[in-house]
């Protein structure tokens, strides 16, 4: 029978592990001087060696050799290559994450071992174990019998009890850079005698993402078709998009406003089998990470990522604009939540590359930053965020100009006892925009008012919304709360809402009021947010 990459070139001696010297460096001393401890948790993202580590620190500990240990070749260390020699037990906490298997384990550690040095417990996948389960190992995991060490396992440290961790002796496997993964891959092409070129090494590598089992079962699928030469585009052709390369790829030519070329990627990365969905959320990820990378000197300690794709990120983040960031993460956003409910999120994903595609670089503000600091960043000549041109009044006042008038955060002119003035008419359309494109702004109706409404204007204590249809005012006069307090934000003073109609509106407003009543019947009905057209 076949047996994958990645089980029959699993490492035997501490010397085969790749990219975790730091670790066989600590754990072959601790073999020579007989200084292990009772209790290990080996923490890493999937794939690092993790589990591998844990047998080779289990023969280490009852291999027959004189020399360095483990030898690999002992009948010790071959019984437990196969997992047949009693003193080391493997337990998968993901299905054995009770009380009853713990208590089980405490009655089996009172025997000493049967063959070996000593008797070793593997727990993997440890976070998964239940709240009763920690507590019943608390006192056994701090002071087992001196033959008896722990080795526990996981993915996901931060999910264990504080009591757990302050037992064990904490090693944390990194993410394999990918020269490394390269090197290990190209000699077991070696000695399988199939040819690989670097530049599809090279792509094997960057799609593992730090990770050996990854890389190996990429390549294992790549050369499962019996050629004995592999290039870049036959790997290509198995992985279909290529991860994070996909991302930074695709921000860019949004950048450059190449609106079909980004729709054919991503029809490819949907043909190749991704899940729209989840292509958005990872999408928005990308933008996250840029984000990052812009801002943190070492931002491989928040990003969960090898080195090299994070290097990726970096230099795309070099040039690209705060603004752009932010567009991207908000329109990504608000599109994966109208996805939620939709039967068609490919045509969603599509509008919204349509969408951050024709956004002028630069030309969307971020919530929270003043006027000062976003008209300072525009270039000389150039437009402003507002859409006023440079040198306009409003930008002289933040400037220093003689003007009399000072603006605020939110960009609105005051008077000269501190109070807030009504913003210009042709500010209208920036505050209504900014409103509906506010993140608390969530509710289903609420983007109804959005697209059937708009702000007609401001006075000293009064904000008038011009609405198109009945069933519009009506969802206007729901949300009034949310509409005045997000207002509030927008332009800096609290003001109640007035509500006008059109006159085809109000001509229709009885139709459409038992229109609107079908709809909500619909709604309890359903359970989604039911539109009338």
């Amino acid at each position: 029978m076949y047996t994958a990459l990645y089980r029959a070139y699993r490492p035997e001696v501490f010397d085969e592990i790749l990219g975790q010297d730091h670790i066989v460096r600590i754990l072959k001393n601790q073999i020579q001087t007989d200084t292990t401890s009772h209790a290990y948790l080996f923490c890493g993202t999937r794939g690092t060696g993790k589990t591998t580590t844990a047998r080779i620190l289990a023969k280490g500990l009852n291999c027959l050799s004189e020399g360095d240990r483990p030898c690999g070749q002992c009948s010790v260390c071959r019984e437990i290559k196969e997992g047949t020699f009693l003193d080391v037990i493997e337990i998968d906490a993901a299905s054995n994450n009770g009380v009853d298997n713990i208590r089980e384990l405490r009655e089996s550690v009172k025997y000493p071992p049967a063959a070996g040095r000593k008797k070793v417990y593997i727990i993997d996948e440890v976070h998964m174990l239940s709240t009763g389960a920690f507590n019943a190992l608390l006192k056994t995991l701090e002071e087992p019998p001196e033959y008896v060490v722990f080795i526990l396992a996981t993915t996901e440290p931060h999910k264990l009890p504080a009591t757990i961790l302050s037992r064990c002796m904490r090693l944390d496997f990194k993410r394999v850079p990918e020269n490394v993964l390269i090197g290990g891959m190209s000699e077991i092409c070696q000695k399988k005698g199939i040819q690989v070129s670097d530049s599809a090494l090279r792509i094997i590598a960057a799609n593992a993402d730090g990770s050996v089992r990854d890389g190996l079962s990429i390549l294992d699928q790549c050369i499962s078709g019996g050629d004995t030469k592999v290039d870049a585009s036959d790997v290509l052709e198995f992985l279909g998009a290529s991860g994070e390369e996909t991302f930074v790829e695709l921000t860019d030519l949004i950048r450059k406003k190449r609106t079909s070329d980004a729709i054919v990627l991503v029809a490819q990365a949907l043909a190749d089998g991704k899940d729209v969905r989840q292509f958005m959320r990872d999408w928005v990820n990308h933008y996250r990470n840029l984000l990052m990378t812009k801002f943190i000197k070492n931002p491989q300690e928040i990003i969960n990522m090898s080195v090299e794709n994070i290097d990726r990120i970096r230099r795309q983040s070099e040039t690209i604009e705060l603004t752009e960031i932010n567009q991207g993460i908000l329109e990504l956003s608000r599109t994966i939540n109208e996805a939620k409910w939709s039967t068609q999120p490919r045509i969603l994903l599509e509008l919204a590359i349509v969408k951050l595609s024709s956004v002028s670089a630069g030309r969307a503000p971020i919530m929270g930053m003043t006027s000062e600091r976003m008209i300072s960043s525009e270039p000389a000549g150039s437009q402003g965020y507002y859409g006023k041109p440079a040198g306009s009044p409003l930008q002289n006042a933040t400037s220093g100009s003689p003007a009399e008038s000072s603006v605020s955060e939110t960009g609105h002119a005051s008077d000269e006892d501190g109070n807030k003035a009504a913003p210009e008419p042709e500010d209208y359309d920036r505050i209504w925009k900014a409103v509906f494109e506010d993140g608390e702004a969530s509710k289903g109706s609420f983007y109804i008012v959005g697209s059937g409404a708009a702000l007609t204007s401001i006075e000293e204590h009064s904000f008038t919304v011009t609405v198109r249809s009945g069933h519009v005012k009506a969802y206007a006069e729901r949300n009034r709360e949310l509409l005045e307090t997000l207002m509030e934000r927008h332009t800096g003073k609290k003001r109640s809402m007035k509500i006008a109609e059109t006159g085809a509106g109000a001509a229709s407003m009885e139709s459409e009021a038992s229109m609107e009543d079908i709809a909500q019947e619909a709604e309890k009905l359903l359970g989604v947010n039911v539109e009338i057209k």
